[in-house]
């Protein structure tokens, strides 16, 4: 088919090309430094594709990262081998200022339940190039999906050794990052450790608390360029969730910790999800707005898992008995209180009652056992009022959903500890209806060491804990048609080079029946 080529097409071709050239031509030549130094990035694998990021910033602590306040083209290609030399899909995207000169792909028309490999040019400059797989098709027969959950990595707390171990678990289908990318403050430079006694100091944040659009980039930028948490990002492809600490600590809707009037605090949120998106691969979907941002998604794995990734924060109701490690207060009963909000809730609701899949996961960010925390001659329990122990009347409507399933496993972070137990109703003293496993952190905390003070107490107090560990790492999850292993990936040190990885414990969940053996 030939073209006709008007005057009007071609003065508009003309216009376009004027319009790009100085950023194709200064792509060239801009580059005072290696643009892709905070690396690259795949994430919410799909059948027919994923998404895959980087953002250009030369010089990642200066102003705009180092950049020109200008757009600036970046080709992606997709390979379907490693050496890439067998190009599936391509093309060229923006890295506009607006969104700090980042670059959100969203990649189509793959092959499902296989591997490729991806990359980036700028000018005269090449990405390293990353892994990622796509999900198998909906309702394939499955027998196996195997993937990490982390979070929790304070930079300042310790060296995200564990993140190159991740990277080197093999064939992993998704990493699920349970939130607190980073920290939002700034500690001692000499830290205490939860006994009380000080730990080595290992690295500090670039400035203080942050609170403005380019402190939070600033931020991002320091984690990011990270050579240990680049290496985890190019092996395979995350779903990305937050917490607090990528905002404010222990935030909720528009509320902080701090008394800030609503309508203030919003404007730092409101940064802080901007943010958020422009350093993560996530979809257009969670494109920021005045409304917040849409982290809630589902992804399918053929007819074995179905995941259901959460947000415990944005629609959550405040938090009764001020918040903290508290004794009961009537807050805690009240039966408005919210934490996935309406909306979230029957989306969620809705989704279990369709999943044909064998196993359901809930990947989301605060622990859902309601343990009571007392460790010494404390006359009453203490619960932690930041997690559903909190929130007695959504944790029921929760559990009453799990009730009969039988294949509910519900995956969670925030605590700086490996948790292994068993959710009952009726606050933890009714029927066990699913099993929970809370992955340690990446580093926050320190070292740590294998059982924290006061650990016994609080299994003896509980019916649902089964088992605790206070060492750094990430869970592993391999997941079979009759079969749900979790184990314990642990670093015997993240204060100092050479953290050994090794599996502390290993629990089973047979399906059908919600209960853990270890």
């Amino acid at each position: 088919m030939i073209e006709t080529i008007t005057r009007r097409s071609l003065i508009a071709g003309l216009g376009a090309t004027g319009a790009l050239a100085p950023a194709i031509l200064r792509a060239q030549t801009l580059f005072t430094a290696y643009p892709f130094r905070l690396g690259i990035a795949a994430g919410d694998p799909a059948a027919d594709g994923f998404v895959i990021w980087t953002r250009l910033a030369p010089e990642p602590l200066e102003p705009h990262g180092g950049m020109p306040l200008e757009p600036v083209e970046v080709e992606w290609q997709v390979a379907s081998d490693a050496a890439m030399r067998t190009v599936v899909q391509k093309g060229v995207a923006l890295a506009r200022p607006e969104l700090a000169h980042s670059v959100h792909v969203e990649v189509t028309g793959l092959q499902p339940g296989r591997p490729y490999w991806y990359r980036f040019t700028a000018g005269r400059e090449r990405s390293p190039a990353g892994r990622a797989r796509t999900t198998p098709a909906i309702g394939a027969a499955l027998d196996k999906v195997r993937f990490g959950v982390a979070g929790c990595q304070s930079y300042e707390d310790g060296l995200f050794t564990a993140y190159r171990h991740l990277a080197a678990e093999q064939d992993l289908d998704f990493v699920f990052h349970y939130g607190d990318y980073f920290y939002e403050g700034r500690s001692s430079p000499m830290p205490v450790g939860y006994d009380g006694k000080p730990r080595p100091f290992v690295r500090a944040h670039i400035g203080g608390e942050i609170y403005s659009l380019d402190d939070y980039r600033r931020r991002y930028a320091q984690y990011k360029a990270d050579p240990d948490l680049q290496l985890a990002h190019a092996s395979t492809a995350w779903f990305t969730t937050y917490d607090d600490h990528e905002v404010d600590n222990n935030w909720v809707q528009e509320i902080d910790q701090d008394g800030t009037p609503p309508e203030i605090f919003a404007l730092r949120r409101a940064a802080a999800f901007q943010a958020y998106y422009e350093h993560m691969p996530l979809r257009k979907r969670s494109f920021p707005n005045a409304g917040g941002i849409t982290i809630n998604r589902r992804a399918q794995f053929g007819n074995l898992l179905d995941a259901h990734f959460l947000d415990t924060r944005q629609f959550r109701s405040d938090q009764p008995c001020g918040d903290g490690f508290k004794t009961y207060c009537p807050g805690i009963d009240d039966p408005k209180a919210a934490v996935l909000g309406t909306a979230q809730e029957d989306w969620l609701y809705r989704n279990l009652k369709e999943s044909k899949a064998r196993w359901n996961v809930l990947a989301q960010q605060v622990m859902v056992m309601n343990l009571d925390r007392r460790t010494g001659d404390e006359p009453e329990p203490i619960r932690n009022i930041d997690s559903w122990a909190g929130y007695a009347a959504p944790r029921e409507r929760l559990l009453q959903h799990l009730r009969g399933m039988g294949n509910a496993v519900v995956l969670t972070g925030d605590e700086h500890q490996n948790f292994a137990g068993e959710l009952r109703t009726k606050g933890g003293m009714g029927d066990v209806v699913a099993v929970e496993f809370v992955s340690t952190s990446i580093t926050s905390g320190g070292s740590g060491q294998d059982k924290r003070f006061g650990t016994e107490k609080i299994i003896a107090a509980s019916q649902e804990l089964k088992q605790t560990n206070d060492q750094r790492g990430y869970l592993l999850c391999e997941v079979s048609p009759n079969l749900w292993q979790s184990s314990w990936r642990v670093v015997d040190k993240v204060h100092e080079p050479g953290g050994v990885i090794s599996t502390r414990a290993t629990f089973s969940v047979e399906h059908g029946k919600p209960a853990i053996q270890i």
